[in-house]
């Protein structure tokens, strides 16, 4: 059975899941939904063909509603999530959510909310969690075999041209490195520690107040932690290391897509698992959301929504100790 997407946004990170469903053959794209009529009509000639619908967002709220879509991928900025999730899901429409879900853990909260009151599939799309490299380190830690978890650690900068025009730098479109960057090692720390008991972020801002950089250590009261960093102002190796009592796990830069994982055991000779994705990476997590709507899940079970609500926790705990206050945009459809 074909599954029928609706896509949200017709930007960067739109084109390229669009362009990543043509590795499925049980997917397609039925309608684009855009701020503009002309963009979204654009985007579903080039990527869905005479086959995909196009118009406003409503427009696709609505195709939703009629059941012409059996499930959306929402791609515009962050703190416009939160309005179009809640009008997709008073609409039955089931949901992929890119990172960061929401600006804030309220709109968080009110999402994850609504989804569970109507019974209706939401995903944060968290791409990382479902490459073959993490599923592997899943099954590695899952078996013990480096021993109990103590920390994990984690960068992710880009070089990023400061442009307060630009949306990465512009705070009422979600701007910053926390958001943007950030929740990649959060998420991943999160993944294998859970909830941290406490949060200590410092950081540097842009002249317009914007995030530029974090360093943010997660703290357990058992004693593991995390010690994660993020920037825009310049590359950074983009590793990740997971630290145990018997070893550690490598996911070898870009961890947030990785291909490699390495292992060193205490005492032993390092071993290299090469795990290449399918096209660019973002298949992986259609595939579970298609996996999850055939079973009947309201949730999936890597990317749980109390699993989305602890990152944004940790996401606003730092935003906060930065001196810095996100809201939602309001409902515009």
């Amino acid at each position: 059975m074909t599954t029928r997407w609706g896509i949200a946004a017709t930007g960067q990170m739109a084109d390229a899941f669009a362009s990543d469903l043509a590795h499925l053959p049980d997917a397609e794209i039925a309608f684009v939904g855009s701020r503009s009529s002309e963009a979204a009509t654009g985007f579903a000639a080039r990527h869905g063909g005479a086959a995909a619908g196009s118009g406003t967002y409503r427009d696709l709220v609505e195709a939703g509603r009629r059941g012409d879509v059996d499930v959306v991928y929402v791609a515009t900025p962050h703190p416009q999530h939160h309005a179009f999730a809640l009008a997709a899901i008073e609409a039955g429409t089931p949901l992929l959510v890119e990172k960061a879900f929401t600006a804030t853990l309220k709109g968080a909260e009110e999402v994850v909310a609504a989804a569970r009151a109507a019974g209706v599939f939401c995903m944060e799309a968290m791409w990382t969690r479902f490459q073959p490299a993490l599923g592997h380190v899943r099954e590695l830690v899952g078996a013990g075999e480096i021993g109990d978890l103590l920390m994990v650690q984690a960068d992710f900068g880009a070089h990023r041209a400061y442009d307060p025009s630009s949306r990465l730098f512009d705070l009422a479109l979600g701007g910053g490195a926390v958001l943007d960057l950030g929740v990649y090692t959060v998420s991943l720390a999160q993944h294998f520690l859970g909830r941290p008991d406490r949060v200590v972020a410092t950081g540097t801002t842009y002249p317009n107040g914007a995030d530029r950089s974090a360093a943010i250590k997660l703290a357990y009261a058992d004693g593991r932690a995390a010690s994660l960093t993020c920037t825009l102002a310049s590359q950074t190796p983009g590793g990740a290391v997971l630290v145990g009592t018997e070893g550690t796990i490598e996911l070898v830069p870009p961890f947030h897509h990785p291909t490699r994982v390495v292992v060193r055991r205490n005492g032993a000779d390092a071993e290299e698992v090469e795990l290449p994705a399918v096209g660019r990476g973002y298949v992986h997590q259609a595939e579970e959301v298609q996996r999850c709507l055939a079973a009947g899940l309201t949730e999936s079970p890597v990317m749980p929504l109390d699993d989305t609500l602890d990152v944004l926790w940790v996401l606003e705990e730092c935003l906060g100790q930065l001196d810095i206050d996100m809201a939602e945009a309001p409902a515009a459809l």
